[in-house]
């Protein structure tokens, strides 16, 4: 099989021909591998750095955020033919020794996409401050709330990733601040076996801050709108109408208790305004549960173009013969 390593860099001169000649030129099951580096409009010389150690270097012409790079880098690695595609960062972070670690469970046959997880092992745990340590637990609580794994996830940020090129095709991504918990919602949503393999991975850069989560205030908010927005196109109906619903039972108990309170007393004063608001209340929720149906229908029609998006990348990406 043939593997491509993919390396979103963005100004890491001091680390990009390190990591670039660490990565194995052999490994059970793979007969060739090609390095790519997507360099996310980098400032410094680390294009340069990276093409004289033989890696191939795409380039963003300005910084358009890690997920934007990764899928340049999806894109160039099917375009080379990939059967297995390896994501890691080009900070050090991860050391290129584990990838075959990595791959084991895609070779073997167990597993579309596998991610290198920091937090399955005490033994591998890596040191990092409280906050972020707190954050990526926090995080995958969420996602694992929303896809109810099996085996729930114990990291869901990690950008230490493999994928078979049939997940790739698969996969639509589009967020472009990050893409690593949009990964298990996409791949969730289309029944891709997932596994996580416990490596140890740095703690904290060796160079520098984190160019995602240098902020962990921004790292929130972007992550939780990149989360919503994903559950909001999946799970239209569940999302909608679960507001709609909540809408109606608060209608409901407005209206509801100035009734009661009208059994009992024969008058609906001093609480009459809630009879106007609580019948606002109910024709909104009305109103947002027929918004669910209809996104629901849409959320179908989503599921179609997914399909055919897919047989149109076959069919562009794949070599002439294949199937």
């Amino acid at each position: 099989m043939h593997l491509v390593v993919i390396l979103p860099a963005l100004n890491e001169e001091r680390t990009i021909r390190e990591v670039v000649r660490a990565i194995p030129s052999g490994m059970p099951g793979i007969r060739r591998i090609t390095t790519v580096v997507v360099d996310d409009g980098s400032t410094d010389r680390t294009s340069d750095y990276a093409a004289a150690v033989g890696a191939r270097v795409v380039r963003h012409p300005e910084n358009l955020g890690v997920g934007a790079a990764f899928a340049t880098g999806v894109e160039t690695a099917l375009r080379l033919g990939a059967d297995i595609v390896v994501n890691m960062d080009s900070d050090g972070q991860f050391h290129p020794r584990h990838i075959a670690a990595l791959l084991e469970p895609i070779v073997d046959g167990r597993a579309g996409f596998v991610t290198c997880t920091r937090f399955g092992d005490a033994a591998l745990e890596p040191r990092m401050p409280w906050i972020k340590r707190r954050g990526n637990a926090w995080m995958a609580s969420l996602v694992n709330a929303i896809v109810r794994p099996a085996r729930p996830f114990t990291d869901v940020s990690c950008g230490f990733r493999a994928y078979t090129r049939e997940t790739l095709l698969l996969m639509n991504l589009f967020g472009r601040f990050t893409y690593t918990q949009e990964t298990f919602l996409d791949l969730a949503a289309k029944n891709v076996a997932m596994a996580e393999v416990p490596i140890p991975v740095r703690g904290v850069r060796k160079y520098g801050e984190s160019r995602v989560a240098r902020s962990i205030l921004r790292y929130a908010l972007q992550t939780s709108a990149i989360i919503l927005r994903t559950v909001r196109d999946y799970r239209p109906l569940a999302f909608f109408g679960s507001i709609g619903a909540a809408t109606l039972a608060f209608g409901l108990l407005q209206t509801g208790f100035v009734g009661v309170h009208w059994l009992r007393t024969g008058a609906t004063s001093p609480w009459r305004s809630l009879i106007v608001t609580g019948g606002v209340t109910l024709v909104t929720g009305f109103l947002l549960v027929v918004l669910a149906l209809l996104a629901d229908m849409q959320g179908r029609n989503r599921r179609i173009l997914d399909r055919i998006l897919y047989h149109a990348r076959k069919r562009e990406y794949d070599p002439p013969g294949d199937s």
